[in-house]
């Protein structure tokens, strides 16, 4: 082997080894991927959506919890500040980000299973607007300390 091949591999490993190290001194873990959606319901509309939730939402985030899709979710309330800010956030708990792969063929089967097909989750979904505003949402990753 040439020293030019030798000096190239042992700087290599050296890098490597440097980058095992520097990974390993990380004050924290990675920890399960977390989706939160913003939500504003109309006016007079709270009872009406929350019913919705407790009700086709709940049995969706159940059973892409059977089928091993989710950790977990839970739905909290806020206290808006503006007509702009939610009142409502649903909160959504993954694995990690690859848990997040496939997410459009797990959804239609979700919905099939919940709703009897994607078309009447579509329509369904149209008819919440007239008593929610969907924000936006957030997907986050949480780090737990060392």
């Amino acid at each position: 082997m040439s020293k030019t091949k030798l000096v190239a591999l042992v700087a290599i490993a050296a890098a490597a080894c440097t980058t095992a190290a520097v990974a390993q001194e990380r004050p924290y873990s990675e920890g399960p991927v977390v989706n939160v959606a913003f939500i504003r319901t109309v006016d007079g509309k709270f009872d009406e959506y929350m019913a919705w939730v407790a009700s086709t939402w709940k049995k969706q985030e159940e059973a892409a919890k059977k089928a091993g899709y989710i950790l977990g979710y839970e739905v909290l309330t806020v206290e808006p500040r503006s007509p702009d800010d939610p009142d409502v956030v649903l909160r959504i708990t993954y694995k990690n980000w690859a848990a997040l792969d496939g997410q459009l063929d797990k959804g239609d089967a979700i919905a099939k299973e919940v709703e009897g097909s994607v078309a009447n989750a579509n329509k369904a979904q149209v008819e919440r607007s007239r008593i929610r505003r969907v924000l936006g949402s957030q997907t986050m990753q949480v780090l737990t300390l060392k």
